[in-house]
Formats: structure tokens, C-alpha cells, sequence
């Protein structure tokens, strides 16, 4: 049997990366999730921090505005995982950067989850300056021959149903909308993330698109 890939989460006590965290370790591979001093001090990530211990995740001291804590996690294992949130898409070019001179990752894949930003047209703002940095990204891992998965899941409902897809909204959104069906069927975020840890690393989507999308 092929051993697991040791897997390097940065990001990933986020929205998408605790889930992709968790589903990781039930994957059987060696988890890693970078975090900084602050956070692990701090009491607003304490209790799924605790979380993450408990279920085997080494936690590693690092950040990305720092190269030598990034090569240091980096050499650690195989594949790095990028779940950061829009505010860092941007500094990934410094994970690029830390990834070309470790010199042993595997596969690379940049914080996507949304569309296929090569492809959208008619994008306007605040969402066309998002596409651009991620296609940025994109070409800054291919320019430095980076093995690559970009992961196209066309987002989550689960982060835009609570503000009725108006992310910038400061109040609750007084809309009305309508359920279909009797409104009891759930959808798990952690089961979708445990199919998208199984398929996205695997050979067949090695520096490809890989995209998720309802039958």
C-alpha cells in the first residue's frame, strides 16, 4: 500500500480549512496546519485548536509573512494546502517563494474553492479584483514549474446563506427567499471536504483543474 502524503494546511483553522483539516486526519494522512504564536496563545481559535490536537494534527509555529517559518514547515512534508482567506490571496506568491526553494513538494494547491477564474467572464467588483489575484496566483505557480491542483467546488453554501450571498452586508439581510421541499435536508461540510481531501490529491488531477460540481 502507498503511504499517505503528509499534508501542510496553511489556513486552515478557517472556514474551509478546519473542515479540509479534520478531513484530512480521517484520511489517514499526516496533517500539519501552520499557525502563528498569536493564535496559539490567543483564545478565539483555543477551543479548535484543542480540537485539532485531540485529533492528531501537529501544529506548526509559522507564518506566512515570514519565509524561514514557511521553508521550515514546508520541508516537513509532501503537500502544501492553501486555505487562506481573501485577505492573504495575494501574499501566497510568498508560499510559491517557499515552496521553489524547499525543493520537495509534491503538489501545491493555491486557495481556490470557487470558480474557474480563467474562464469567468463579466465579473465586476468587488468579486473581478478576487478572480484577478487568484489567477495571478495561478500563473506564479506554473511559471516556477510547481506540481499544481487548482480545486474549482463553485463555493459553499454554507459560508453565503447566512448573510443571502451579501458578504459585505453589516446587519442581518431582511430578504425573503424561498426553501424548496420541507427545508430539513442538511449538507455536510465536513463530508463534502472528506470526498474533496480523497479526490484532489490523487495522481489523475496532478497539475490539472479539478472541478466539483452537482450531477
Amino acid at each position: 500500500m502507498a503511504s499517505k502524503s503528509k499534508i501542510l494546511f496553511i489556513g486552515g483553522t478557517g472556514y474551509i480549512g478546519k473542515f479540509t483539516v479534520e478531513a484530512s486526519v480521517k484520511a489517514g494522512h499526516p496533517t500539519f496546519v501552520l499557525v502563528r504564536e498569536s493564535t496559539i496563545s490567543g483564545p478565539s481559535k483555543s477551543q479548535l485548536l484543542d480540537h485539532f490536537k485531540n485529533l492528531g494534527v501537529n501544529l506548526v509555529i509559522g507564518d506566512v509573512l515570514n519565509h524561514e517559518s514557511l521553508v521550515k514547515a514546508i520541508k516537513q512534508v509532501d503537500v502544501v494546502i492553501s486555505t487562506v482567506g481573501h485577505t492573504l490571496l495575494a501574499d501566497q506568491v510568498k508560499i510559491i517563494a517557499a515552496i521553489k526553494e524547499a525543493g520537495n513538494v509534491k503538489r501545491f494547491l493555491p486557495s481556490e474553492f470557487g470558480n474557474d477564474v480563467d474562464r469567468v467572464e463579466g465579473a465586476v467588483e468587488p468579486t473581478k479584483s478576487t478572480y484577478d489575484v487568484k489567477a495571478k496566483i495561478r500563473r506564479a505557480v506554473e511559471a516556477e514549474g510547481i506540481p499544481y491542483t487548482y480545486v474549482e467546488s463553485y463555493c459553499f453554501d454554507g459560508y453565503f446563506l447566512p448573510n443571502l450571498l451579501q458578504p459585505e452586508a453589516t446587519a442581518p439581510p431582511r430578504d425573503k427567499v424561498v426553501i424548496l421541499g420541507d427545508g430539513n435536508p442538511k449538507v455536510s461540510s465536513f463530508d463534502f471536504q472528506l470526498f474533496l481531501t480523497r479526490k484532489m490529491i490523487l495522481e489523475p488531477t496532478l497539475s490539472k483543474r479539478l472541478m466539483i460540481r452537482e450531477p
